[in-house]
């Protein structure tokens, strides 16, 4: 019921009105049932009232007896077929509010994830729009030296790489989540792709230092494309909630034969009740107003999503002594030595 009333926060009226219902139906459904075994008492006393009136009649006292006893008979089965019904009725009535206690769960869950997801979108269209029409109009307007020029036309680059990022993640879950796009598997070298993943990330992240152990020689089928965003997704996320100039650990390595692949940052770490659902389409941890860090919530859907169709699995993990420590595993795979 507390995640019921945290969703509806924004309805009151709504959970105040489904209550009142709910309520007021028990309410007369149990009303009913006294009612109705007020009703067979007294019943039960017209006749027994009868019987005495007739008493004389009875020529034997065993004729009493089986009458007096049909008559409490009667009640007995009278009130359980009452009882019967009654809490028959009262359960499909609680099963029904249940149902649509969690239709109405899902639906404000979903509304209240959509919403943020707008709003998210919504800030991170508006600001690499808003920096390269800044440095355009400031081209366009100024006679800047070939330095300032080249350094505004590079980070017109990256903001419209980031647009172009955001457009095609928003176009790859669409098509992940209808089965509409189908992976390039081949064999790949894992550890030569995510060197030079890291590689990349690191002179694309600046604010964070990327360390880096990584088994060579490990091969894998797989789509390429699709596992650098996940590498990349990971590590974007990690720098996305941990402290500037900290550090950022990936991993890859073997263990129990299983391949392991660890993104570690330092940063606050995910509460538990989190982190089944920050994989969900559109979840972010907190709320999108007091959320400082960037993000669509695509980032670990499209992440967990890649990690399934490539036979593994995804998992949070806390980081000793703060932190998050994203893990992949997968039992697939072969290692070649030189």
């Amino acid at each position: 019921m507390k995640r019921f009333f945290n969703y509806m926060q924004g309805g009151k009226s709504v959970s105040f009105l489904y209550l009142l219902v709910l309520a007021y139906t028990v309410a007369a459904l149990v009303w009913w049932g006294i009612l109705l075994l007020r009703q067979s008492h007294q019943i039960t006393t017209f006749e027994l009232q009868n019987l005495k009136l007739r008493t004389d009649s009875l020529t034997q006292p065993v004729e009493y007896q089986i009458e007096f006893q049909r008559i409490q008979k009667d009640e007995r089965m009278r009130s359980f077929k009452y009882l019967g019904e009654g809490l028959t009725f009262l359960g499909i009535i609680l099963m029904g509010a249940g149902f649509v206690f969690r239709a109405v769960l899902k639906y404000m869950k979903l509304s209240r994830q959509q919403q943020n997801f707008m709003m998210a979108v919504t800030h991170e269209l508006k600001s690499p729009i808003a920096a390269a029409k800044l440095n355009l109009e400031t081209i366009r307007k100024h006679k800047l030296d070939e330095e300032k020029q080249t350094r505004l036309i590079e980070n017109t680059i990256r903001e419209t790489n980031r647009l172009d990022q955001l457009c095609n993640n928003i176009l790859l879950a669409a098509q992940l989540e209808t089965h509409k796009y189908q992976l390039f598997k081949e064999p790949l070298n894992i550890s030569g792709i995510f060197e030079a993943g890291i590689k990349e990330l690191g002179g694309r992240i600046g604010t964070h230092d990327i360390q880096a152990s990584i088994l060579p020689g490990v091969w894998m089928e797989g789509d390429k494309l699709m596992l650098h965003i996940v590498l990349s997704n990971l590590v974007e996320n990690a720098a996305k909630y941990a402290p500037r100039n900290s550090t950022i650990f990936v991993k890859l390595f073997e263990e129990n034969k299983q391949l392991k692949l660890q993104v570690i940052d330092e940063g606050p770490g995910i509460p538990d009740e989190e982190k089944e659902r920050i994989f969900l389409k559109f979840y972010r941890v907190g709320n999108e107003n007091t959320r400082k860090a960037k993000g669509s919530g695509l980032g670990l859907f499209l992440t967990a999503k890649i990690v399934e169709q490539h036979n593994g699995t995804i998992e949070v993990l806390d980081n000793k002594p703060s932190g998050a420590c994203f893990e992949i595993t997968w039992t697939n795979f072969s290692i070649q030595t030189a």
